[in-house]
């Protein structure tokens, strides 16, 4: 479809095919008229020194070099479409009659097909009391059509002619069709979103904890060296968008049929990586569908070169139009009104391993970033990476009839037109970004530890091992074990890691435990959203473990090699992170999430024949719709004089304790500190178990020691209290607390919070009611100590308890304002098992009976996680309702999510 220029980007926009697309004519440049530092893109950034800032958070950042300078100022899409509306005298609305009938279509759009909306429309009840400007899908869907969208959709047929001959003897061919939009009009869509422009970059920066620069951090692609690196190739005062590509094909067809859909995603570094993460943001935009036919006119061994030369030639065809803005430069308006000459430079590339090979354009069994030999990928090797011109100039003399040994040692499919080959300043081998999901949780964890470890253990053990796992909130139970689990997800791979160290302790050989250890800290290392020198230094560390104890597997007849793709890509994880940024920017499951809105669900509302064009007319109008509410939420963020307070929810599971619901909750701390600086304890405003008695808490809570413990307790806080607690005596009990702590920037952005729960067995009820277990959750606790820096070993000074009671003295007592809990503890941490790096500990025990304490709430830190120790087999009647009460020694379990992780593993 041709582009409508500027000044008629607000009509009604139509749908129409096209052979090509024509590159933008780029504008002449204009000299600079401010030159914008790093303080621009740092949140409450404070100049310290020359090209120097301090941001939020006490981060320092030095700029690397001259870039994002603005040329001057522009107006921003939604700046233009403002005024537009304004001299054609239409409210903000049109052309929709109100507030109202907006909202009706936005519901329309998001939640009803075509033949539902006319349904729904023809309603007597929606006709006569609604009255809306529309009355049937066809007045409506003509309303939104004149909605301003995005970069529109164009098609390319494309002929290709096989090997195969049919009945006359003539060779056979297959026409398909390559969508896609001009990826330069989707950046300037992106980097001009004033939504973003709080999350926006324009320019390359280090950044550091400290103000001498000793100890850099990396997180978002600005933070990383390859903007740096190339932003000494572009002309001074440019601005580079690096631009994240990502493809996957995926399938459609849920239950019958074999219709697939080839997306092809695009984003641009310059977005904060938590933004176009959030699939909902719409940050990562959809600019093709590749082909992806069965192409039946060629015979099976011709088939997959084909493919190969296909993907290549579309996606040439997709992405033409930034060959000449890499080179020359486009100006756009960014998101702060500011127009700047961008270079997009092709910089990362999403995708799994096969994928990395289709456009590597190499055979699977080697590697396609570097050149590594076909049998050396299991070995620690550092081998050179892949040079994109040695490679084009193999492919050269391979196309004019010669036959290099090169070829066959790098393991080249003979692909000549290269869709990467004119691309700026790109090097796709560098591109290839490291895949969490395919080739951590998926690959070298489900594919290949697992099964070693099974085919050791035995899968009978390892599933009784699994079932007898301890409770956690939030940790997946595989009640029935591993073995029965039918379709495998990323979700249930994370699940499994969470306890596989601790599982495995006593079962395997303590070599094999080193190696499911490394195995593991390299994965929960790579997941971290900030990485430092050490946690980098950790990646090499534990690879390198890794590497030196893996032979036990080919001692035990476990395995004959270790040459496994997925294995060595690993190497590459640390030059990759120095390269981009963190993993968690790059992960595939990004894209999988992205099928659903940009693929399966536009293929459901089409009438599934010619799917593709009904598939991009249904993105183009979701889109449209999208951006009028984007739009509308700028326009009142414009009238808005000063911010409204508000309450953060904090997003309680109702299914763990419907007492805790939004404002029933009260903090149970008192000191005077600000939210964001302090962690809060919170407990429901009403108990669950108002006025238990003394018995009752050691019946069903198992609070044995109660009495002994609060009668200590109340001498060491309440030294002049008269009465002493006795058998007579009820007290509120709580069935949780809610933890709420400040974030920690290795993992997250948002707060951490915690549930620690204190409920004592429910049996089932009348009918169909199911009971449940007992639930005493163990916890570290501070003994009043709390650690404000997320870099302090938190697990120093620190003791486990099980918490069986959460409750509050009666007034009998005297006015006692703080939360108490019964814990019965455990011993000292010890230090960690040389094999699995856990620490161990025991029940703490006085005179036979449990050593307990009665302590204040918030000297609770947080939950952890307990693994007892299983021995070589475990005992077939320990449960996961039991096992606390029936085991007595444990590890604590570092690996039951990435915060614990930090704790023990990065000082």
């Amino acid at each position: 479809m041709e582009n409508d220029d500027a000044g008629n980007s607000f009509s009604p926009l139509r749908r129409s095919q096209s052979n090509s697309f024509e590159a933008d004519e780029l504008n002449p440049p204009a000299p600079k008229s401010r030159r914008v530092t790093v303080e621009d893109v740092a949140d409450e950034g404070e100049v310290v020194d020359e090209g120097e800032v301090v941001g939020g958070g006490g981060r320092y950042f030095k700029q690397c070099s001259d870039g994002g300078w603005a040329l001057r100022e522009g107006e921003t899409e939604f700046e233009r479409y403002q005024k537009y509306k304004e001299g054609m005298g239409e409210d903000e609305w049109a052309p929709f009659s109100a507030r109202e009938e907006w909202g009706l279509t936005e519901w329309i759009v998001k939640s009803l097909g075509q033949t539902r909306t006319d349904e729904f429309l023809k309603l007597p009840i929606t006709r006569n009391r609604m009255q809306a400007s529309f009355h049937n899908n066809q007045s409506f869907l003509k309303k939104v059509d004149e909605l301003p969208h995005g970069a529109a959709w164009s098609c390319k047929k494309i002929s290709v002619q096989g090997n195969r001959m049919d009945e006359k003897g003539e060779l056979l061919h297959e026409d398909v069709e390559l969508w896609m939009r001009n990826p330069v009009e989707c950046i300037k869509d992106l980097i001009g979103n004033p939504l973003f422009k709080d999350q926006m970059v324009y320019t390359p920066a280090r950044a550091y904890t400290d103000s001498a620069g000793l100890h850099r951090v990396i997180d978002d692609m600005w933070t990383a060296d390859w903007w740096c690196d190339m932003q000494k190739k572009v002309p001074e005062g440019a601005t580079i968008a690096p631009i994240i590509l990502a493809t996957d094909k995926t399938s459609l067809s849920q239950f019958q049929g074999d219709k697939t859909a080839y997306p092809v995603y695009l984003s641009i570094g310059n977005i904060a990586k938590e933004k176009w993460r959030q699939t909902s943001a719409r940050a990562t935009v959809l600019i093709g569908y590749l082909p992806s036919g069965k192409l039946d006119c060629f015979t099976p061994d011709e088939r997959s070169l084909t493919n190969y030369r296909l993907f290549h030639h579309c996606m040439s065809l997709l992405l033409q139009p930034l060959v000449a803005a890499g080179e020359d430069g486009v100006e756009m308006v960014c998101a702060d009104v500011l127009i700047r000459r961008v270079y997009p430079i092709l910089a990362a590339y999403v995708a799994d391993f096969p994928e990395q090979c289709l456009v590597a354009c190499c055979k699977e069994n080697r590697c396609p970033k570097c050149v590594v030999a076909a049998d050396e990928r299991g070995d620690p090797l550092d081998s050179p990476m892949q040079d994109p011109a040695v490679i084009k100039g193999i492919l050269e003399k391979r196309k004019t009839g010669q036959h290099p040994a090169e070829f066959e040692e790098f393991g080249l499919r003979t692909v000549y037109a290269l869709f990467w080959a004119n691309l700026p300043h790109s090097n796709i081998f560098l591109a290839f970004t490291p895949d969490l999901l395919h080739q951590l949780h998926k690959g070298i964890f489900k594919d290949h530890l697992v099964k070693w470890c099974l085919d050791i253990v035995g899968e009978e053990e390892m599933d009784a091992r699994f079932k007898a796992m301890p409770d956690y909130p939030s940790l997946q139970h595989f009640k029935k074990g591993i073995l029965m689990v039918k379709q495998w997800t990323g979700t249930e791979h994370k699940e499994m890691q969470r306890v596989f160290v601790g599982l495995l302790a006593g079962a395997v050989p303590s070599q094999v435990l080193v190696v499911a250890r490394a195995l593991l800290d390299f994965s929960y290392y790579a997941q971290l959203r900030v990485h430092s020198t050490e946690s980098l230094n950790g990646l090499e560390s534990v690879l390198a473990i890794f590497h030196a104890n893996k032979d036990v597997l080919q001692q035990l007849n476990i395995r004959d090699h270790f040459n496994i793709p997925k294995l060595h890509q690993l190497s590459h994880y640390v030059q990759s992170i120095l390269l981009f940024g963190a993993t968690d920017g790059f992960n595939s499951e990004l894209p999988e999430r992205l099928h659903i809105n940009f693929a399966k669900e536009a293929y459901r509302a089409s009438n599934k024949r010619d799917y593709e064009e009904q598939m991009a007319l249904w993105l183009q109008r979701q889109e449209a719709v999208f951006l009028r509410g984007s739009y509308l939420n700028w326009l009142l963020e414009q009238f808005q004089s000063a911010p409204t307070n508000f309450t953060r929810d904090h997003g309680y599971d109702s299914d763990l304790d419907s007492e805790m619901e939004g404002p029933n909750t009260v903090p149970v701390n008192t000191l005077p500190i600000l939210p964001e600086q302090r962690t809060v304890h919170s407990l429901a405003k009403t108990p669950a178990y108002p006025q238990h008695s003394v018995q009752h808490l050691v019946t069903a809570h198992g609070a044995s020691m109660f009495l002994p413990a609060l009668k200590l307790f109340l001498c060491n806080h309440m030294p002049h209290a008269i009465i002493a607690p006795g058998l007579q005596d009820h007290f509120d009990v709580f069935r949780q607390v809610v933890i709420t702590a400040p974030p920690n920037p290795l993992i997250s952005e948002s707060p951490r919070q915690w549930h620690i729960r204190a409920t004592p067995e429910v049996l089932p009820g009348r009918g169909r009611k199911p009971g449940s277990p007992a639930k005493f959750d163990m916890a570290l606790t501070s003994n009043g100590i709390h650690h404000q820096k997320i870099h302090v070993n938190i697990l120093l000074g620190m003791r486990v308890g099980q918490v069986r009671v959460i409750f509050t003295l009666p007034r009998q007592f005297g006015t006692y304002s703080q939360a108490l809990a019964y814990i019965e503890w455990f011993t000292p941490l010890r230090e960690p098992d040389r094999s699995s790096g856990l620490h161990q500990l025991s029940c703490s025990t006085c005179r036979l009976h449990r050593n307990a304490a009665v302590i204040h709430v918030d000297e609770i830190a947080r939950p952890c996680h307990l693994i007892p120790r299983m021995g070589q087999a475990v005992d077939r009647g320990w449960t996961s309702a039991n096992i606390y009460e029936s085991a007595s020694d444990f590890y604590l379990n570092s690996f039951i999510d990435l915060d614990t992780f930090c704790m023990s593993a990065i000082d």
